[in-house]
């Protein structure tokens, strides 16, 4: 029993320790292999056999006749890992060390505990049994992940052929042409300017309805300018300059290749350029928000069976696993005159301490 409750509290303490210790950045000039070294701070080249002490409780035994150097308790390779691989299978060595720490700690403050009685109490077995439902949960979860990633090779290839299309890999040219043509107006100068005010520290006009309206239809009319070029076989990156020249854009223009696309890499409403055969040039494809696209198509593949198996057996067990969750899940009635009405996620908690003044107005609180 209290050897469970002692894992429940190792698991969250572990789970906390992690969490609070980034990996530190690879030094400056470091290699890829240094620096990997680094951030999982490897152990030293020691020999360490199963039977060998890794902890060593120094003044703390059970039996009370020991004294002095006498009382100390042990734990042995073997038994540290039996319980790291229980814990965590592939524990790091940071996550190690910080888990020989907090067991440490642990292992006299659970003792001291029995000694007082403490899970003697009732709200102990209350701790235990929720405790013993989180590690079985925990565990079976871990037996699901694994069934769900047995997938034969048989159903990696069913669904490699019915998914074959989302396996097509192209390189493209993509020219933007923005959406509106830059629009510069005089600075406005008031009738009576001091002395230390230039005309360039003067607010420029704002444009007008009007103005925007034609800076968008100069920058139409360059769009489609700029896909009949594509089609008769100009330069694209040329092309893109001349786009952002036309509107008046400073800075050097993007580079338009772009490679390795898969069909669902793009926005939707552009994935229609995966079906362009190797040297033809989409129509413009219109985007309120940003401006006009001209894609060409350069080159496409269709990926291998053999080199997407590792991407197909991730999704199938990963569905899988979620499917089997299902029947976990769900199916709750909650007495809202007892917990309350549940919350909407977009209404925020109220602060400890505020006062109802200052709730939002939606907030039902």
């Amino acid at each position: 029993m209290r050897f469970q409750y002692l894992v429940c509290l190792l698991l969250a303490g572990l789970a906390y320790g992690q969490a609070a210790q980034p990996a530190a950045p690879p030094a400056a000039g470091a290699k890829p292999d240094q620096a990997a070294s680094a951030n999982t701070d490897k152990a030293p080249e020691v020999q360490v056999g199963p039977d060998d002490a890794v902890i060593t409780l120094k003044g703390f035994c059970t039996d009370t006749t020991l004294q002095g150097d006498a009382c100390k308790t042990v734990v042995t390779r073997a038994q540290f890992e039996k319980l790291a691989e229980a814990l965590q299978p592939g524990m790091s060595v940071p996550a190690r060390r910080n888990l020989a720490t907090r067991y440490s700690t642990m292992e006299r403050m659970s003792t001291e505990a029995e000694k007082r009685g403490l899970d003697k109490q009732p709200k102990f077995e209350e701790v235990m049994h929720y405790a013993r439902m989180q590690i079985l949960s925990q565990q079976l979860s871990i037996a699901l992940q694994q069934d769900a990633a047995k997938v034969s090779d048989s159903d990696i290839e069913g669904y490699y052929k019915k998914n074959e299309l989302s396996y097509e890999q192209a390189t493209f040219a993509r020219i933007f042409i923005p959406r509106a043509k830059q629009i510069v107006n005089p600075v406005v100068t008031p009738k009576t300017v001091e002395k230390a005010t230039t005309p360039e520290a003067a607010p420029s006009q704002p444009p007008t309805e009007a103005q925007k309206k034609a800076a968008e239809a100069a920058m139409d009319k360059v769009a489609a300018d700029i896909r009949a070029r594509a089609a008769q076989g100009e330069d694209p990156d040329k092309l893109q300059k001349d786009a952002y020249l036309a509107a008046g854009l400073p800075g050097n223009a993007p580079n338009t290749k772009m490679e390795k696309v898969r069909r669902t890499t793009p926005p939707q409403t552009h994935q229609v350029i995966m079906d362009l055969k190797p040297g033809e040039v989409s129509q413009v494809i219109s985007d309120p928000n940003s401006g006009h696209y001209v894609y060409k198509m350069i080159s496409k593949e269709t990926l291998t069976l053999d080199s997407m198996k590792p991407e197909i057996q991730k999704i199938i067990a990963g569905q899988r696993y979620r499917d089997s969750m299902q029947s976990f899940q769900g199916d709750v009635d909650l007495n809202e005159a007892y917990f309350g009405p549940t919350r909407n996620p977009a209404v925020p908690i109220r602060q400890r301490g505020a006062k109802p003044s200052d709730q939002p107005a939606d907030d039902p609180d």
